[in-house]
Formats: structure tokens, sequence, C-alpha cells
């Protein structure tokens, strides 16, 4: 199999350790994982996810039909804002989680899994049947760097004239950053402050101005000890964050108020695919629920590992491993209701051996001492 190549593939091959990642040449890491885990939290540290999916939607329907296709009714945002949400299927399972941001009244920017580009893009366009919209997948035209930490700001603030402290959790503008026009939307998905930069109209096979910004980034966060950061790092912090990853803790046989994600279901906002079956059970209470579990015993939890209660199993790790902040074993996975309360002792079957593990509040982390909304 030809893994597909991004813009900055060069940069990656010579730095970072290459790997398959959903059929993309992805760095696992450059100087390692815990190096460049710490970083994000204390300081800074770049991203490049360019392999993930994006597409614009506009047409004088394209907001009643996001309604419809997701489960948070974008049709609400204020320009230039956005929003996480959820696509479901008709049993109310998750198609993708995805982040959907307004330009104006007619046109969207969606932003979703790299592993589901294909499928997200066939889902919109195959749902956008009976609206007037067009549909338009520019992943490969569009790289994508996250710049992530509590230096963020102060790094992108050296390369750019706009003020970087009015773009607000969320919301987004379209700001110059060393003589190049970038959308920065103030998200991420580490738990810390940061942007996302989106470089508008640059093909594959014109990559330069992609590796100026991605150089210069890199350029003015050198005092505060940035570094580029691969997909081991990104999925360490995500978990530390209590943050979900597709495909592992949350699916298509899973829906989102089994996995906590109640606050982007507005089924009070009109329809939308899944809303009945999503309706019936909110009503009838879910069969199992996300937590977070911290090891107790010395362990390292990993995914498809069984939970206990009793020498009964009530669930089912889809995320573990070793935090880098914490120094110890941390997880996510779904368990029985009645064994999902803050508090509850449980054990985790690790190599034929049954280890304790509390059941904590997500993020796992300190959230005055880390995270975006960390004390100063």
């Amino acid at each position: 199999m030809v893994l597909k190549r991004m813009h900055l593939y060069a940069f990656h091959e010579a730095q970072g350790h290459l790997v398959d990642f959903t059929g993309f040449a992805m760095p696992l890491w450059y100087e390692g994982v815990t190096a460049e885990h710490l970083v994000v939290r204390d300081q800074v540290g770049v991203f490049d996810v360019t392999h993930m999916g994006r597409s614009l939607v506009s047409g004088s329907e394209a907001g009643s039909f996001l309604d419809y296709v997701t489960t948070r009714k974008p049709s609400s945002l204020r320009h230039l804002r956005g929003h996480y949400t959820v696509m479901c299927n008709d049993r109310g399972g998750i198609v993708d989680d995805l982040t959907v941001f307004r330009f104006d009244d007619e046109r969207f920017f969606v932003v979703y899994n790299a592993g589901n580009r294909e499928k997200d893009y066939q889902w919109l366009i195959t749902h956008g049947r009976d609206y007037q919209v067009q549909i338009e997948d520019v992943s490969d035209q569009i790289p994508m760097f996250a710049l992530q930490g509590p230096k963020a700001s102060s790094t992108l603030q050296k390369l750019t004239s706009t003020d970087i402290q009015s773009i607000r959790r969320y919301r987004f503008s379209w700001i110059e950053v060393a003589n190049l026009k970038v959308l920065a939307t103030r998200s991420g998905y580490t738990g810390e402050d940061g942007f996302e930069l989106y470089l508008w109209d640059v093909p594959l096979t014109e990559p330069d101005n992609a590796i100026r910004l991605w150089h210069n980034l890199l350029k003015a966060g050198e005092e505060f000890g940035i570094k580029p950061c691969g997909l081991g790092a990104r999925d360490t912090l995500r978990l530390e964050a209590g943050m979900n990853l597709y495909g592992n803790d949350i699916d298509e046989d899973t829906t989102p108020f089994e996995a906590e994600l109640d606050f982007v279901v507005k089924l009070d906002n009109g329809d939308f695919i899944g809303r009945t079956a999503l309706a019936k059970q909110k009503e009838e209470s879910v069969s199992k629920r996300r937590v977070g579990l911290k090891m107790i015993d010395r362990a390292v939890p990993r995914q498809g590992c069984e939970v206990y209660k009793l020498d009964e199993c009530v669930g089912v790790l889809t995320s573990g491993t070793f935090s880098p902040l914490l120094k110890q074993g941390i997880a996510m996975g779904y368990v029985r209701p009645e064994d999902a309360d803050e508090g509850a002792i449980l054990e985790v079957k690790i190599r034929q051996r049954l280890c304790k593990a509390e059941v904590v509040k997500m993020p796992f982390y300190d959230t005055k001492k880390y995270g975006r909304n960390r004390k100063p």
C-alpha cells in the first residue's frame, strides 16, 4: 500500500519517525512522545494535522442542511464562530465527531477525522441531495497546523499584527501570519489553549507556503522551547484531557449520551438524523457510560482491557496509556451506569492480573494548574 504524503512529508521524513496512520505517512514522534507531550502542557508545541478532513458547505440551505446532519444546530451559530458536534446514523450511533465553523449566512467550514475523510464526505454528499447546497472537499488544498500550549498565543502573536487575544474560544478570524493569509480558529485537541491554523489554496503539488508557515511557527516559538509534535503526543494529550478518539472511544454503535456528550445533542432544535433514536434513549436511559479511570495499582491500561467489579466483568477500556504528566496509568472506557459514579473502585484486567482503579472526573489533570482554564 502506498501511503499518502502531505505537504510537510520531507520534513517529517527527515526529522520524525513515520508510521502508517489511516493510510497517511505521518510522524509518530520526533524527539519522543514524553518530551513532546510535556512541552505542550508546559510551553508550546506544533502539530501537522493536514491529514484531517475539511469540507466547505455553501448555499442558501447550508444552515438547514447542517442542522439535519449534525446534532447541535449550526444554523444558530453567529458569523465567525464554531462549535464541536457529532453526526449520527438513524440508530443514534456516532458517524463522526467534528467541528463546524460559520463564515456567513451561506458558508460553513466542516472539519472531521482523518480516518473518516472519505466516509464523511460521502455522508454529506448523500444527505445533501435534497438541499440547495454545494459541498467541496478541500482537505488537500488547505494545510492545517495545530499550535497548542500555554505559550501558543505568545508564539503566534510574534508573527501577526492581529490582537490574538481578541479571538476567543471557538471563534475564528482571518489573520496575516508571516505575510501569509491564514484562518485561525481558537480550538484544539490537547486540552490546552491554542489555535488551529488553515492556510488557504495550497495544493499538495505546491507546498512551499505550507513549509514556510511551519518553519516560521518553529522559529517564533524558539524562546519558549517549542517542539514539533507527532501523533503519539497528540494521543496522550487528548486522553489526559478526556477527549474521545473516533474508532476507539466512539463509533457508529455508540451514542452521544453513552459517550457523555449530552451537550452536543439539541433535541428541541428540530429534526436531525438519529433524533428519534436519541430521544427514546434519553427517556429510557443508557445501558453503558463512558468513564475515566485512574490506576491505583502500578500498571498501564490499554484498549481492550476488561473492567471488573467483584469478579464480574462490567465494562471494557477503549483508550489507555501511561500519563507523562501524572506518571501513572489512566484510561477511558465504558461500564454499567451503576458502576460509573465518581470515586467508585473497579479493577482492570491487565495481563491476567486484576489491578485496582478509581473512576475519576475528566480531565485527569488539575485544571487549576493545566489546561486552557489554568489559573495564572
